[in-house]
């Protein structure tokens, strides 16, 4: 079978983030599976994006798990009854945060990365640019880290499964300029809250304002593909 690769699972989206998270763990020398879910959010687009990236990555695989949480509502991005609003500065936690999503998605990448014996699971988060989310900060990736080696039996053995977040610390900006050195291809990411099928962003919402910023204070051309109407 040729040299050892070290295994890696990677939440994948579909979104800048994540896919800069994806080319990061590949550029380290990780041989990475990828990891989506159908939870229940309102538009098909970045689960499509994530197909295609996780194609364009050559990940040993790809699973797409369906999850029902989007159905207990309590979100913008999963309840139809709740409007995904347009950005607004606010120092509150805005309505598209989907309540506990990331204990759910890195419990099941746990699960899977002991299933895999991977040495690591990779998420996209980051505390400087983003949207306010409680489950995107250091104290929260420095718990579950914990939880993973209390509630896994390679854990109680003794061998870690480290959850890594590279992009923790670093901007909106400073992420595309890593993806860039990474020769990401961003146009076929999906960030929007509000995409359309065809994956084209409102340009408008929380996410697509983080990431029309990021790339100007990169100093990189916005390779986002944007609705007809929205300049």
């Amino acid at each position: 079978m040729g040299k050892y690769m070290k295994k890696a699972v990677v939440l994948l989206s579909g979104g800048l983030d994540s896919t800069t998270c994806l080319a990061i763990a590949k550029n380290q020398g990780y041989s990475c599976y990828a990891l989506s879910f159908d939870y229940g959010q309102k538009h098909r687009a970045e689960l499509e994006a994530a197909r295609n990236i996780a194609r364009k990555f050559h990940a040993e695989r790809h699973e797409i798990v369906s999850l029902s949480i989007g159905s207990l509502g309590g979100s913008a991005l999963t309840d139809k009854s709740i409007d995904v609003p347009n950005y607004m500065s606010s120092n509150e936690i805005p309505v598209t945060y989907v309540p506990a999503r990331n204990t759910v998605f890195l419990s099941i990448a746990l699960g899977w990365a002991e299933i895999l014996e991977a040495e690591a699971i990779f998420i996209g988060v980051t505390a400087v640019d983003y949207s306010g989310y409680p489950d995107c900060r250091p104290e929260y990736i420095a718990a579950f880290q914990n939880l993973a080696n209390l509630a896994t039996k390679v854990g109680v053995e003794g061998q870690q499964i480290k959850i890594e977040a590279p992009l923790i610390k670093l901007s909106k900006a400073e992420i595309i300029q890593a993806g860039h050195e990474l020769n990401i291809d961003y146009s076929f990411t999906v960030s929007c809250y509000k995409a359309n099928t065809d994956g084209e962003a409102c340009g408008e919402c929380d996410s697509c304002f983080l990431r029309k910023k990021g790339f100007l204070d990169a100093m990189i051309a916005d390779q986002t593909k944007y609705q007809a109407c929205i300049n």
